[in-house]
């Protein structure tokens, strides 16, 4: 046999490997990039008082929004004006966070709440992504029940809009910080496998796990342990 073909399979696997952990790699600094708009987007909404989007109608032109953005990344991934469309996205997410926070903020303790929602968010992202990179489990099969879970999160939120109940609001916080944490095993083992290629896309969907996750431990802490 060639001992040119004898070497190719172990090329393709050493060039796949280098490749995924570039993707990682990239993806993870993106990240990190992104979190610089968000807090500037979420400081310009608290100092300025801006008005949001509330109720069912503000409900809807926030998902409008959000889903052009993601819809507009989608389209330009590939270059170089993803990532900063990407980084208008979490600006703009940031933004949306000025009523969580304003309201956090009202609290006597709220500045610790938020403090303990950073480091209870940044905790469980790094224990989920060590066990997304080092684990031999598949968490492929996730992916399905997952989808459904936002879908269900979703409904019950719309509900709570109007029943207003801190018992619905406790439940779909304690379920979204459950689900988005399983989302970035899966979303970054996707990465791992190769499932992943384009690192703006790894980029939006880990931020989405760990925006749900800051911003659904937040109104729980809120709820539970703000003080009047």
């Amino acid at each position: 046999m060639n001992p040119i073909l004898q070497k190719q399979p172990a090329y393709d696997v050493a060039y796949s490997q280098v490749t995924r952990n570039k993707v990682l790699r990239n993806t993870f600094w993106l990240l990190a990039l992104s979190m610089i708009p968000t807090v500037l987007g979420a400081y310009v909404g608290v100092s300025l008082a801006l008005p949001m989007f509330s109720g069912f109608m503000g409900f809807i032109v926030f998902m409008a929004i959000a889903f052009g953005f993601m819809f507009a990344i989608e389209k330009t991934k590939d270059s170089a004006v993803g990532v900063f469309v990407l980084l208008g996205f979490t600006f703009f997410m940031g933004l949306m966070l000025t009523p969580l926070l304003r309201h956090t903020l009202g609290y006597g303790n709220g500045g610790q709440l938020i403090m303990t929602a950073f480091g209870g968010t940044a905790v469980v992202f790094a224990v989920m992504a060590s066990i997304a990179t080092t684990t031999k489990r598949d968490f492929s099969g996730m992916g399905s029940w997952l989808f459904a879970g936002v879908i269900v999160l979703l409904l019950a939120a719309v509900a709570n809009i109007f029943l207003q109940m801190s018992v619905i609001s406790i439940v779909v916080s304690v379920l979204a910080i459950g689900i988005f944490s399983a989302f970035i095993l899966y979303d970054v083992q996707r990465i791992v496998n190769g499932g992943e290629t384009n690192y703006i896309s790894a980029t939006l969907a880990i931020y989405l796990d760990v925006y749900n996750i800051f911003t659904s431990l937040l109104r729980l802490l809120g709820i539970v342990g703000g003080d009047d």
